[in-house]
């Protein structure tokens, strides 16, 4: 592949400068001031309990990526191009390069996920301390931290794709390297989500509503594992999440590419590279629209984060466009790429129009609290269903587009279909710096008060942390959107692997198979989100015990006189977190092969229909709708509505604490979830072509 060799080097190159950059922000976050010893003291809890919950999560699922390379190894050790055709020959190395794929793509993920948790926990203090100066300078601590992991993250994505690529010159094997990814990437999201949201549902129960002190008193036990949860959940889980989502869009496309243009080796090679050249370029824009993000004399952090965002989009358009321009490609994918990245943003500024306190759902939700938590959970819940509906018209505009106008320019739609989800999720290195800097902030605020800082220290954090909160809202926004336009470039993908091997697809809602599989796969979202939201609710209950126990048996602790037990709190949490994920797991990974396998290869496409319908709906309702509770609650905590401690305040964190497990643990988690459900059929469609009950 002489013509693709020149652009994979690009791509390494790329990918190592923004490894590179993310390093040198590393080491300038760890140069900043740490703070009082005080602060320090309070840091070094959250740091150990957050690094003592990824050692066991890792070593977990280490022993899950084990078990499933072994299986992976063997299964496609075999000739499954020719499975049913003939004699079945045996190529042991086929199974172990998938196997060695599958393996790197759980340890980069890992790996994206750590650095930007390392970081964080160095960066918290270090922002807190910061506001101290000024809220620009506070500002510019978490950010370029947040970037860490954004940089970091697309850089190892892009090297690890490109150089197994390279290597093999097979986008299947590329398919295992996202597999990996998206399976750790599940556990590592649910798992975190199930620990921050127990701990911080514990701690505002016990200590706001039964106590009366505030969010983050030192007096509250599960407060430490409050703060570790915001980084084991919001920043290593969140960064294995677009992990998986950046690496599966390219991966969809790449497996069309190969193909639909199977009959002509020079365009087959050119279009199955261009994915990677998307996820360059948006590196390259990515680390120049960093440079952009300042806080300066507005004050306003959240216009800052968006400001960045639409920098970046722009130089990608601009880069992108020149690439095509110059590089002779079909103008059909500039149309797909530029409509991706246009519904991105518009899906995530609805985001932004939904959970930002600056707009009228957010003071409406805040407004009415003060009738009670009733009015206060209906009326978040009913604008999180409304704000369904623009990003689905987005989705539903983004697929059109980029179907139809790829097709007027000659190539094929659904290939069109596949880069637009990889436009959408190219600028992700700018996308997860402001996600990050969310949970850093929100830490900043933890450690502000408990270190005892000033007041105005305090206030500044809650405006840097409200700013965080509508971020990470844009952020899920984009990755619910690009999971859906994912998804169905991986569902085709799946129809033309099944269509080689003999099998015509044909999803009818005539068929009785058809139906069964649209409505299990429609079912399994929701049993996913009452899973793991059921977890949170029953590890909540058990450290809400444990928070009372400590208070009952320890009065010293609400005295001041006496240090509470935070480590029984972060271990209760952690063994909860680690113990809800079989269900969960099996679900994603076993389901869809059972589906396949028991009922056929036409049922097992009406279930991944199925599962991205209610997928998508749910997880924007829960995303949206949580992010509107916490900032509604924000809202009246900045004196709004009669203030801290009023009726209406009381009614917005019991909002609040609904919506932590909608926003934080089910929401984000589903789109992986539907991922994951879609890779793994694509990996096995053979086998399931072949052999299946029905």
């Amino acid at each position: 592949m002489p013509i693709s060799q020149p652009w994979i080097c690009v791509a390494i190159i790329a990918g190592m400068v923004s490894i590179g950059v993310a390093v040198w922000l590393y080491r300038w976050v760890n140069r900043q001031d740490a703070g009082s010893e005080r602060a320090q003291e309070v840091a070094s809890w959250i740091r150990e309990g957050a690094k003592s919950y990824l050692r066991r999560l890792y070593l977990a699922l280490t022993l899950v990526a084990v078990a499933l390379g072994v299986v992976i190894a063997i299964v496609f050790s075999f000739d499954i191009e020719h499975l049913g055709m003939e004699v079945v020959t045996v190529a042991p190395s086929r199974g172990i390069t998938m196997a060695v794929a599958f393996v790197t793509g759980a340890i980069c993920s890992a790996l994206a996920g750590y650095m930007g948790m390392s970081v964080a926990v160095s960066a918290n203090v270090r922002s807190a301390t910061a506001a101290n100066e000024s809220i620009n300078r506070a500002f510019q601590v978490a950010f370029y931290a947040g970037s860490v992991m954004g940089l970091a993250m697309v850089g190892l994505a892009v090297i690890g794709m490109s150089v197994i690529y390279l290597i093999t010159g097979d986008p299947e094997i590329i398919l295992g390297f996202s597999f990996g990814a998206s399976a750790l990437a599940l556990l590592a999201k649910a798992g975190g989500g199930i620990y921050t949201k127990t701990a911080d549902i514990a701690a505002d129960l016990v200590g706001k509503i039964e106590i009366g002190i505030p969010e983050d008193d030192p007096r509250n036990p599960a407060v430490v594992a409050d703060n570790v949860g915001d980084n084991v959940g919001d920043v290593a889980g969140m960064g294995a999440d677009i992990f998986d989502s950046y690496v599966a869009s390219a991966v969809a496309a790449m497996l069309l590419g190969t193909s639909l243009f199977a009959g002509d080796s020079l365009l087959q090679t050119r279009y199955t590279l261009f994915p990677l050249i998307l996820c360059t370029l948006g590196i390259v824009a990515s680390l120049i629209g960093i440079q952009f993000v300042r806080v300066g004399k507005s004050g306003k952090p959240g216009k800052a984060l968006n400001r960045g965002t639409i920098i970046t989009c722009a130089i990608f358009a601009v880069l992108a466009t020149a690439v095509v321009l110059s590089g002779g490609y079909n103008l059909g994918v500039l149309w797909a790429a530029l409509a991706g990245l246009v519904t991105g943003v518009v899906i995530g500024f609805t985001s932004d129009y939904y959970t930002s306190s600056d707009f009228h759902p957010v003071i409406e939700t805040a407004r009415v609290s003060s009738s009670g938590a009733a009015i206060n959970i209906i009326t978040g819940f009913s604008y999180g269903l409304v704000s369904i509906v623009p990003s689905v018209v987005g989705i539903v505009v983004a697929t059109l587009l980029s179907y139809y106008l790829a097709e007027l320019s000659g190539i094929s739609g659904i290939y069109g279909v596949g880069i637009s989800a990889v436009g959408m999720l190219a600028v992700s290195g700018m996308i997860v710096s402001s996600d990050a800097y969310g949970p850093i902030v929100d830490n900043a605020r933890g450690i502000a008060e408990m270190a005892g800082m000033s007041q105005e220290v305090i206030d500044t954090t809650d405006v840097l942390d409200a700013a965080g909160n509508t971020a990470k809202a844009i952020t899920k926004g984009f990755a619910i959107s690009a999971a859906a336009l994912t998804v169905l470039a991986l569902f085709a993908a799946y129809a033309e692997v099944v269509g080689a091997r003999g099998v015509e697809l044909v999803i009818s809602l005539r068929e009785p198979l058809v139906i069964a599989g649209v409505l299990l796969g429609a079912a399994t979202p929701p049993l996913f989100s009452a899973l793991t939201m059921l977890s949170v609710t029953h590890n909540a209950f058990d450290m809400i015990e444990e928070i009372r126990r400590q208070f009952r048996e320890h009065p010293g602790i609400l005295a001041g006189t006496e240090k509470p037990d935070y480590a029984a709190c972060v271990g209760l949490a952690a063994q909860g977190a680690l113990t809800s994920l079989v269900i969960p797991a099996f679900l994603a990974i076993i389901l869809p092969v059972l589906v396949g396998i028991i009922l056929g290869p036409e049922a097992l496409g009406g279930f991944l229909g199925g599962s991205i319908f209610t997928g998508v709906i749910f997880a924007l309702l829960m995303s949206n709708a949580g992010g509107l509770w916490d900032n509604a609650k924000k809202f009246i905590e900045s004196g709004e509505f009669g203030g801290p401690g009023s009726d209406a305040h009381k009614a917005g964190v019991v909002g609040d604490t609904v919506g932590d497990p909608f926003k934080d643990t089910a929401g984000p988690s589903l789109n992986t979830l539907i991922t994951v459900m879609s890779l793994v059929s694509s990996l096995f469609a053979p086998i399931i072509a072949v052999f299946h009950l029905f």
